[in-house]
C-alpha cells in the first residue's frame, strides 16, 4: 500500500507506517498543482495531510482509496468530492484536545494579564509596571464554553482548577450530561453568552455553525469580556466581532483566521489582528509534541486498520441512512455462486442495491445475506431467486420504515 505524507508528519509514524509494509512517499509542503501531480505520479492509495487542502482535482488526479487528515476538523479536505468517488475520508478527533485546551487558556491568561504587551514594551526597553498592574483575574470567573466535545471537556477540567464558573451549550448536551461535568445547562449560545465574562468557541465548522457566533451574541455580551476561539475563524462572524472590539471594548484571543496562509509560512495580512485587545497564534492549538505523537499514532491505527481489514475507523463521509426502500433476506447454503444469482436477478429487475451484508454461520455451511435496494422486487423475481437455485434454503422481502 502506497501511502502519500503532503504535511509535516511525526518520524515515528513513519517508521510504524513502514514497519506494517506501507510504501511512504514523504513531501511535507506539497500544495496545489505540485500535491495534485503528486497523487497523479505516485498513484498513491492513501493521502495523509494536516492543514493542507484538498480539492476534487487532486481526488481525481490519482487512484486514491483513503484520505486522512491527521487532525480533528476536515473542512480542508472536499468531503463531497471524495464522497462522489467512493473515497473514505477519516480523521483523528480528539487526539488534540488536551493541546487546544491549553492553548485556549493560554490566551485567557495572556489576555487577563496583557503578556505580549508586557513583553514587548520591556523589549522596547520601557518599564510600565502602572499600565500592566492592573488584571481582571480568573478566579471566581465565569467561563462560557460552546460546545462540549472533547476539547471542552478538557476545558471545564482546567477551569476548575482555576475556581472558574462554567456555563455551556452544546447541541448534545443535556442537563443530566451537565450535571454529571458540574457546569450549568443553558439552552442557546446568547444563554451562555450573556452570563459569561469569558466566552470560548469549541465547535467543528458546518453549515449550520458558520458565522454562529454573531451580532446578537455579541450584542448580550458583557463590556470587556473576552472571547476565544481556537475552533475555526468561519464559526465567528468577523465584522460583528470587529465591531464588538471597538464598540464593547471585547478582548479576543484567536488562534484560526479567515485567510490563513496555505503553508507553514508566508505573509499574513487579516485586519482583525491589528485590532486593539486582539491577541493571535498561528494556528498552533494542536501543535504540541504530545499531540502531534498522539496524532501519528491514530493515524497509523487508522491505515493499519484498512490495510488490513478494508474497514476505516473514524470515517466521516458514510451515508448515515442509504436511500434503501427495502430490505431483501437470503438465507442460502455457503456455496460459490449463490449470491451471483442473487444479484443477476437484481439487476434484471434494474434495481439498485444500497448496501449489503452475508454473515456466515458456525461450520460454514450456511449463511443468511442482506441487500438493501432501492425499489421492491415484485412477486415473479422473488419466486425466480427462490426456485431458480437449489441452495438457496429461504427467501424474505422486508419494507423499511
Amino acid at each position: 500500500m502506497k501511502v502519500l505524507i503532503a504535511d509535516k508528519f511525526e518520524e515515528n509514524g513513519i517508521r510504524d507506517l513502514q514497519e506494517i509494509g506501507c510504501e511512504i512517499i514523504y513531501h511535507a509542503d506539497l500544495k496545489d498543482a505540485a500535491l495534485a501531480e503528486a497523487i497523479r505520479e505516485s498513484q498513491a492509495d492513501v493521502l495523509i495531510v494536516r492543514s493542507t487542502k484538498v480539492t476534487a482535482e487532486m481526488l481525481e488526479a490519482g487512484r486514491l482509496s483513503l484520505v486522512v487528515r491527521a487532525g480533528a476538523g476536515f473542512n480542508t479536505i472536499d468531503v463531497k468530492a471524495a464522497s462522489a468517488r467512493g473515497v473514505y475520508v477519516s480523521n483523528c478527533p480528539g487526539k488534540n484536545s488536551t493541546a487546544v485546551a491549553e492553548l485556549a487558556f493560554g490566551l485567557i491568561l495572556a489576555l487577563d494579564r496583557r503578556i505580549a504587551d508586557n513583553v514587548a514594551e520591556l523589549r522596547a526597553g520601557q518599564w510600565n509596571k502602572k499600565e500592566y498592574s492592573r488584571a481582571r483575574g480568573l478566579y471566581g470567573r465565569t467561563l462560557g464554553l460552546v460546545g462540549l466535545g472533547q476539547i471542552g471537556r478538557e476545558m471545564v477540567l482546567r477551569a476548575k482548577a482555576f475556581g472558574m464558573n462554567v456555563v455551556g451549550w452544546s447541541r448534545r448536551l443535556t442537563p443530566e450530561s451537565a450535571a454529571e461535568m458540574g457546569i450549568a445547562f443553558r439552552q442557546t449560545i446568547i444563554e451562555v453568552a450573556h452570563e459569561c465574562d469569558i466566552l470560548s468557541i469549541h465547535l467543528a465548522l458546518t453549515p449550520d455553525t458558520r458565522a454562529v457566533i454573531e451580532t446578537a451574541v455579541f450584542e448580550v455580551m458583557r463590556p470587556g469580556s473576552y472571547l476565544i476561539n481556537t475552533s475555526r475563524a468561519e464559526i465567528v462572524d468577523q465584522a460583528a466581532l470587529a465591531q464588538a472590539i471597538k464598540t464593547k471594548n471585547i478582548r479576543a484571543g484567536l488562534d484560526v483566521f479567515v485567510d490563513e496562509p496555505a503553508s507553514a509560512t508566508g505573509e499574513f495580512n487579516d485586519s482583525i489582528i491589528q485590532l486593539p485587545n486582539v491577541y493571535g497564534t498561528h494556528h498552533i492549538g494542536a501543535s504540541t509534541d504530545q499531540a502531534q505523537e498522539a496524532i501519528a499514532a491514530e493515524t497509523v491505527r487508522i491505515i493499519r486498520t484498512f490495510k488490513e481489514t478494508g474497514k476505516v475507523p473514524n470515517v466521516v463521509n458514510l451515508s448515515e441512512r442509504t436511500p434503501a426502500t427495502h430490505l431483501l433476506v437470503v438465507r442460502h447454503l455457503d456455496r460459490p455462486g449463490v449470491l451471483a444469482h442473487v444479484f443477476n436477478e437484481i439487476k434484471a429487475a434494474n434495481i439498485n442495491v444500497q448496501e449489503m451484508e452475508n454473515i456466515v454461520f458456525a461450520g460454514a455451511e450456511a449463511a443468511i445475506a442482506r441487500i438493501g435496494l432501492d425499489a421492491p422486487l415484485n412477486d415473479e423475481t422473488l419466486a425466480r431467486i427462490r426456485t431458480s437455485n437449489s441452495e438457496i434454503i429461504e427467501t424474505n422481502l422486508i419494507k423499511l420504515t
